[in-house]
């Protein structure tokens, strides 16, 4: 079997923040680092070579929507995700939750978001019918053996299990993939919390348990395979580039708990206690203390296992984050911000149609590699923008991807130089949000 692992090569003193290696069958990612998300396979606006040349070390896709499109049947027909979309490097896949729980219990809050609103108290959720009068049906129902919902695509239901979400992750190959769990809006008040908290806690076991089956059942066939020996080891070499080996998914567990310290640190302590590669924390925060939260749950789990946090790209998140010990992040935040005109500097955001910028001669950023900066300035992006140009959205990505790797860079290696917390003060310093 490939090998998954992780090493720590490095401690931020008093915290529990780390640099260290996520060794994975289709290459390394160094850490801290940001993870690039292809919600449907692909970065928009961009091919798989622009994303790798941003420094991006790893993608995510998610299983919702390609379960939706193409089904992930269409996907292992073509030789897993891996060869589907021509990503040589690490790849991982979400369990769908977060964006068929946005549509279920969380549809009567507008949805699914990271953060609570400042001086948004928190509720129960879902709402009764009596609080808000007839509505439309939910587009999603959960029970305690999953979720049922209809397609936005074409009105179809669908069913989501824990053992069909690990299911569909195989099918799509990813090196590192998530367990099942019941995301929850940053107003669910405790009771709620603490229900939800309790369901992916079950759903964690059973997303386990059919993790390792499949596993071994792949495990047995490749040994088969080889018993037929040197024609079908020359055949399958033929079919598949050896640039794309076979993928053994690493199954990460997911601890949930809200904004609320105890449920945080049982959950910790309970996803901590099952055998998973990994761990991802899940959920929703308030932002004031986004790192604190992160605190409590990585002060729990095994130091010796990557910890992911989902969802979560803001710059000054990120410091938070890993100075409280995670890992890996992803968010999609940079890219979408991209398409609409917006780009990342070190000095906080840049509205690239400002009037300013019209006869600008200068790039985004001075210091900055990537191919956006080194080839154009803002002046013409500014024009592709104003013209309705695609090559806009493409070199507003490639900008704000190479920031985000970038950023990452510089924490792993300020961690390595042991002056994170200086680089944090002085980083933010200039920011402006």
């Amino acid at each position: 079997m490939a090998e998954f692992n992780f090493k720590i090569e490095k401690k931020i003193a008093g915290r529990l923040g780390r640099a260290g290696t996520i060794m994975t069958p289709h290459g390394d990612i160094s850490t801290p680092a940001f993870i690039t998300v292809g919600t449907k396979a692909t970065v928009k606006a961009l091919s798989p070579e622009q994303v790798m040349a941003s420094g991006s070390p790893a993608a995510l896709a998610n299983t919702y929507h390609l379960l939706l499109e193409p089904g992930a049947e269409a996907v292992a027909r073509a030789g897993g995700l891996h060869r589907y979309m021509n990503w040589p490097g690490p790849l991982i896949t979400d369990s769908g939750g977060f964006q068929v729980f946005s549509l279920g219990a969380a549809y009567d809050e507008g949805g699914i978001n990271k953060f609570l609103k400042p001086g948004l108290p928190s509720r129960t959720a879902p709402k009764r019918p009596s609080e808000e009068g007839p509505r439309e049906p939910k587009p999603a129902k959960i029970d305690e053996d999953g979720v049922t919902f209809r397609s936005p695509l074409d009105g179809a239901e669908h069913r989501l299990t824990p053992e069909s979400s690990i299911q569909i992750q195989h099918q799509l190959g990813a090196d590192i993939i998530f367990a099942f769990d019941e995301c929850t809006a940053p107003t669910a008040d405790y009771v709620y919390q603490k229900e939800a908290m309790n369901r992916t806690h079950r759903w964690a076991e059973r997303s386990l348990a059919e993790h390792e089956r499949l596993t071994q059942a792949k495990t047995r066939e490749n040994a088969s395979k080889k018993v037929l020996g040197p024609l079908q080891a020359s055949l399958e070499a033929r079919l598949f580039d050896k640039h794309f080996p076979e993928s053994y998914s690493a199954l990460f567990g997911i601890v949930q708990g809200g904004r609320f310290q105890d449920l945080r640190e049982a959950s910790a302590k309970f996803i901590a206690s099952l055998p998973f590669a990994g761990f991802g924390i899940g959920g929703s925060f308030d932002k004031t203390d986004m790192g604190t939260a992160v605190g409590w749950v990585n002060a729990i789990l095994p130091t010796d296992k990557p910890r992911h946090l989902l969802g979560i790209g803001e710059p000054e998140d990120m410091f938070e984050a890993v100075a409280q010990g995670a890992d890996t992040f992803d968010c999609v935040t940079p890219t979408r911000l991209a398409r609409h005109a917006t780009l990342l500097t070190a000095t906080g955001r840049l509205n690239i149609l400002n009037a300013a910028h019209r006869d600008d001669p200068t790039s985004i950023e001075a210091d900055c590699d990537c191919y956006a900066c080194q080839n154009y300035s803002r002046a013409y992006l500014a024009h592709l923008f104003r013209a309705g140009e695609i090559f806009g959205a493409t070199l507003a990505t490639i900008h704000n991807l190479r920031f985000m790797n970038r950023l990452s860079e510089q924490m792993r290696a300020a961690i390595l130089a042991e002056r994170f917390l200086e680089f944090k003060a002085e980083w933010l310093a200039k920011y402006q949000r």
